[in-house]
């Protein structure tokens, strides 16, 4: 993971410097479904098609699998503290640091463009002239460049969930740093990473500034996201015995 990470920062950064050619291309002007149906209106239809997509769920893998397939509960006597914890009560509590963040920061949750803002920075210290680039000229992103790393809301937030991350994995009883790690497992890292930093940056965010927040501001590039993620997840569980990693399978028990 810290190999993805560091993968992550270079895509995203070097994603910074092709900006100019992607902007140039056809794209579709911006569509808000608050601004054409109506905050209400808008809502209501948000959650019918999170309802269809979950019966949808619920009827491929019951005729997969015969039946839902639930997580293991660990023998913890305070699930609570140790976990696992409710989906419903994480879900919630996403939704509602979201409007926290929102409140605090004056834009919906984000995590990827600190590491572009961190990879500009490293780019910047080995000599290459970041700040000419058109995309750290001006605004927003050019007073992140010149300013500390610290002052920056996405990078405290970041460092925040790996650090609440970490904690999480501790009382679970699941923080097993690996430090050996199969060759095509840390290509597979590297490409993988690559990728996600740069895609990252073309979609202005992943599945939390792209997609989770997307969605929330009304934004049809959102439900966009949504679409390509699914597509490019089926095809890299296609790709992951190539790199030597396991495909989780349940045994198809029958309907």
């Amino acid at each position: 993971m810290v190999v993805t990470l560091i993968a992550f920062i270079v895509g995203s950064v070097v994603a910074t410097a092709h900006m100019p050619f992607w902007t140039s291309m056809p794209q579709l002007k911006p569509f808000s479904f608050v601004n054409a149906l109506g905050a209400a209106p808008a809502i209501a239809l948000n959650l019918v098609v999170f309802a269809l997509i979950a019966a949808l769920t619920v009827i491929v893998e019951k005729r997969r699998h015969g039946r839902l397939v639930n997580e293991p509960r660990a023998p913890h006597t305070s699930p609570w503290l140790h976990g696992p914890w409710p989906l419903l009560a994480g879900a919630v509590a996403l939704a509602i640091l979201n409007f926290a963040t929102l409140a605090l920061s004056g834009r919906p949750w984000g995590v990827t463009s600190a590491f572009a803002l961190w990879g500009a920075k490293g780019f910047a210290s080995l000599g290459i002239d970041v700040a000419s680039w058109k995309y750290w000229m001006a605004g927003p992103n050019a007073a992140a460049l010149a300013a500390p790393a610290s002052h920056d809301v996405t990078t405290v937030m970041d460092i925040g969930i790996v650090l609440g991350a970490m904690a999480a994995a501790s009382l679970a009883g699941r923080y097993a740093p690996v430090w050996r790690i199969p060759l095509r497992s840390l290509v597979a890292a590297v490409i993988g990473g690559l990728l996600l930093g740069y895609g990252a940056r073309l979609a202005y965010g992943c599945n939390i500034g792209a997609y989770f927040s997307g969605i929330v501001s009304g934004s049809l590039h959102g439900w966009l996201w949504l679409v390509c993620a699914f597509a490019g997840n089926v095809l890299g569980t296609k790709l992951r015995p190539l790199f030597g990693l396991e495909v989780e399978r349940v045994k198809n028990t029958g309907c």
